[in-house]
C-alpha cells in the first residue's frame, strides 16, 4: 500500500465527512458537543488521515465525503463470519479543537447494531473512546476496534440498563459526558 509523502500537497483532498455506566455518577444533559474551530494541529493531522483513507481505508470501512473535515461519516461492513456479517451501519465521528491531544466523539447512527456495549442510541462503551485515548491513536485504529469488539460478540443484545441510560441522555447528551465503569472487556 502506497502512502502518501508527508509533504503531499493536499489542497485537492475533498474532506469527509457494560452495565456500562457508573452508578455514582450525577446524570445532566447538555447539547451536543461544542464545535470550536480545529487548531492548527488538529486540521494537519486529520489532512494527513483523510489522505491516508483515501489511498487506503481499513478493511470493511468506507467514508462518506463531505465538506466537513470536523465530522466524518464513516460505514462499517460486519466482518464475514461474525453475527454482523452483511449488515452495514454508519459511524459519526466528531472531532475536537484538540484532537489528537483529545478523543473524538464517536457514536454509531441510527440504527445502532444490537451489541452489549452499544446503546440503543448509538453511544458505545469502549474504553479507547474515553479513558484509554491516547493521541497516538487514529481514526483507523479506532475504527478497527469498534469491528473487533463486534466481531467478538456471542449475542446480539442491549446492556442491560440501555432504556434508563437512553432515557437519561435526552436533550442531546454527549456519550462524552458519562463516567463510564469498563469491567466487562468479554465482547
Amino acid at each position: 500500500m502506497k502512502k502518501p509523502s508527508p509533504r503531499a500537497d493536499l489542497s485537492s483532498v475533498s474532506f469527509p465527512f457494560r452495565s456500562h455506566e457508573n452508578p455514582e455518577r450525577t446524570m445532566t444533559s447538555s447539547s451536543t458537543p461544542s464545535r470550536k474551530a480545529l487548531s492548527k494541529i488538529a486540521s494537519s493531522r486529520l489532512q494527513k488521515e483523510l489522505a491516508e483513507w483515501q489511498v487506503g481505508p481499513p478493511a470493511g470501512f468506507k467514508y462518506r465525503v463531505s465538506d466537513n473535515l470536523q465530522r466524518w461519516v464513516i460505514e462499517v461492513g460486519g466482518a464475514a463470519g461474525t453475527l454482523y456479517a452483511g449488515e452495514t451501519y454508519q459511524l459519526q465521528v466528531d472531532f475536537p479543537e484538540h484532537y489528537p491531544m483529545e478523543a473524538p466523539q464517536v457514536i454509531f447512527l441510527n440504527p445502532a447494531p444490537m451489541h452489549p456495549h452499544i446503546y440503543s442510541n448509538g453511544h458505545i462503551c469502549l474504553d479507547i473512546l474515553y479513558d484509554s485515548w491516547s493521541p497516538a491513536m487514529t481514526v483507523s485504529s479506532v475504527c478497527i476496534s469498534i469491528l473487533s469488539m463486534l466481531s467478538s460478540s456471542p449475542a446480539k443484545q442491549r446492556p442491560q440498563d440501555n432504556d434508563r441510560y437512553v432515557r437519561n441522555c435526552r436533550n442531546g447528551r454527549s456519550p462524552k459526558e458519562t463516567r463510564w465503569w469498563f469491567h466487562d472487556d468479554k465482547v
